[in-house]
């Protein structure tokens, strides 16, 4: 789960981050008043779920409380477009106003999960900014990389020692060591699998301060972070995926034109690699979970046929938990109250699955476009050439 980053400083400086002052605005109006009340240099940021603000004209500086109603109004009634949203944009539904302050150096420090490692990782960089992507792109050497461990976490002088290679010394080196545990520390109390400032500035004057931050939640330990759930902004999410999580669907949209329906995560990969292999692209990876009731399969197809790009639809259950017979019951409601418009292929194996198949046939006449597949590369089939067929 993604949260804003003003809703980030705020976890991270629970944890001992250093901040600057902010203040958030949903009007224009309050945008005037916030800087109204810091006065000087401010910067007004958007509050979206992607990267690549600034770049986008979403990060302004601004000197007069008029600048700084006229860069939230803009932002407010635009949609931000940047290299991580597509050309839909996001929309903005509130701005960030805090100090601005004379940048000497930009820094990087992250913490995040290595899957190949199977632990966390702290992350460092000399070179931070907008463009460390590029950083570890062109130059990796200049990238820290620090596995931590899976029980111990971050120990200080790990901490340390990544502040004296990141190039502080004295009392600065003392106040990158900090603020890098506070980091570490936000990761390990809210269960992250990102925890990241960048930039982490020295100043003009010789202070170290974060003037941005991002912290991503693992979804499966949101039961144990009720407030952290409550911060989610379900403007920033496409509405089927909203409409999914709700329906406890594990639904991601992709760009092909067969819709996948299946139970389990391994299945739905193989379900998705067999629709390529004969030449067509999945749209979409949808998996209704070990146990599929009527009220999850009429949700699930509700949601797979209001993407228009859905042209047909593959059904691949395998019935272990829910035997065979009672999925295909709950097919066939789902067909009835939805209504297939389009061609659903069914491939069913497992507990029942004779019984099943009877079940499916005997409803041809009402649901036309149903077809029954023998295994699941039958279905692979018959999907694509329905679909063909059909242009």
């Amino acid at each position: 789960m993604k949260i804003h980053e003003y809703q980030a400083r705020e976890l991270l400086g629970r944890a001992g981050v250093a901040f600057l002052p902010s203040a958030i605005a949903r009007t224009a109006d309050e945008a005037r008043a916030a800087y109204e009340k810091f006065g000087g240099r401010c910067v007004v940021k958007a509050q979206v779920y992607a990267g690549g603000r600034g770049k986008a004209g979403f990060v302004k500086l601004v000197e007069s409380a008029q600048q700084a109603y006229d860069a939230a109004a803009f932002m407010l009634d635009n949609r931000m477009v940047s290299v991580q949203t597509g050309a839909e944009g996001v929309p903005v539904s509130v701005v960030m106003i805090t100090p601005a302050v004379d940048i000497s150096r930009e820094y990087y420090v992250a913490i995040t999960v290595d899957r190949a490692k199977s632990t966390a990782v702290l992350i460092a960089s000399a070179e931070g900014g907008v463009e460390i992507e590029e950083v570890a792109k062109k130059s990796p050497e200049k990238i820290i990389k620090v596995p931590l461990h899976p029980t111990m976490g971050l120990l200080p002088f790990m901490a340390a020692d990544v502040a004296a290679r990141l190039g502080f010394e004295g009392p600065l080196a003392r106040d990158a060591a900090k603020l890098i545990s506070g980091l570490a520390k936000a990761f390990y109390t809210n269960d992250a699998s990102l925890a990241e400032i960048n930039p982490l500035v020295l100043t003009a004057d010789g202070k170290l301060i974060a003037l941005d931050a991002k912290l991503n939640v693992d979804d499966n330990a949101l039961f144990r972070h009720k407030e952290i759930a409550e911060m989610a902004d379900e403007t920033q999410e496409k509405p089927l995926d909203v409409r999914a999580r709700k329906a406890n669907l594990n639904y991601i949209a992709l760009d092909g034109n067969i819709g996948c329906l299946v139970n389990g995560a391994g299945l739905a990969m193989a379900t998705m690699d067999i629709i390529k292999l004969y030449g067509a692209e999945p749209a979409n990876f949808l998996d209704v979970g070990g146990s599929v009731t009527p009220e999850g399969a009429i949700e699930a197809f509700r949601i797979l046929l209001s993407d228009p790009k859905v042209k047909g639809v593959l059904v691949n259950i395998f019935g272990g938990i829910a035997k065979c017979d009672l999925i295909a019951e709950a097919l066939v409601k789902a067909g009835q109250e939805v209504g297939f418009t389009v061609p659903v292929v069914v491939r069913l194996e497992g507990t029942n699955v004779e019984r099943a198949r009877e079940i499916l046939s005997a409803s041809r006449n009402a649901l036309p476009t149903l077809l029954v597949a023998t295994d699941l590369d039958d279905a692979a089939k018959k999907v694509v050439a329905a679909i063909r067929s059909a242009a």
